[in-house]
C-alpha cells in the first residue's frame, strides 16, 4: 500500500505562486511515476504534470507549461509542484497519485488540496 499526502494549497492572488507537495509513504516500488491532476468545480480531472524516479522524464500539459516545475526528492519520498504566474483558471483541487513501473493506471490517490487563484 502506498499512501499520498498532498499539502501547500491555498488562496493566492493571479501572478502569484505556490508550491504543492505530495508527500508518499508505505511501498515506494509503486511510486515509480508521481504525477498531479487537478479537478475543477464541473470539470472533468485533467493531467497537470508527472515525474519518473531518479528525476529521468518530466512531462506538463500545455495549459501549465512554462509555469510550473515538478521535482523530486528522493531522500523525502517526496514530490513538490512549483506553480508560477497563476491564472484564476488554475484553481481546482489538486490531486497526486503514483503509478508502479508496469502500471498503465494510478493505483493511489491523495486526498486533494485546494487552490484558489483571485482575479
Amino acid at each position: 500500500q502506498v499512501q499520498l499526502v498532498e499539502s501547500g494549497g491555498g488562496l493566492v492572488q493571479a501572478g502569484g505562486s505556490l508550491r504543492l507537495s505530495c508527500a508518499a509513504s508505505g511501498r515506494t516500488s509503486s511510486t515509480y511515476t508521481i504525477s498531479w491532476f487537478r479537478q475543477a468545480p464541473g470539470k472533468e480531472r485533467e493531467f497537470v504534470a508527472s515525474i519518473m524516479r531518479g528525476g529521468g522524464g518530466t512531462s506538463y500539459s500545455d495549459s501549465v507549461k512554462g509555469r510550473f516545475t515538478i521535482s523530486r526528492d528522493s531522500a523525502k519520498n517526496t514530490v513538490y509542484l512549483q506553480m508560477n504566474s497563476l491564472k484564476p483558471e488554475d484553481t481546482a483541487v489538486y490531486y497526486c497519485a503514483a503509478r508502479g513501473p508496469f502500471d498503465t493506471q494510478y493505483s493511489y490517490w491523495g486526498q486533494g488540496t485546494q487552490v484558489t487563484v483571485s482575479p
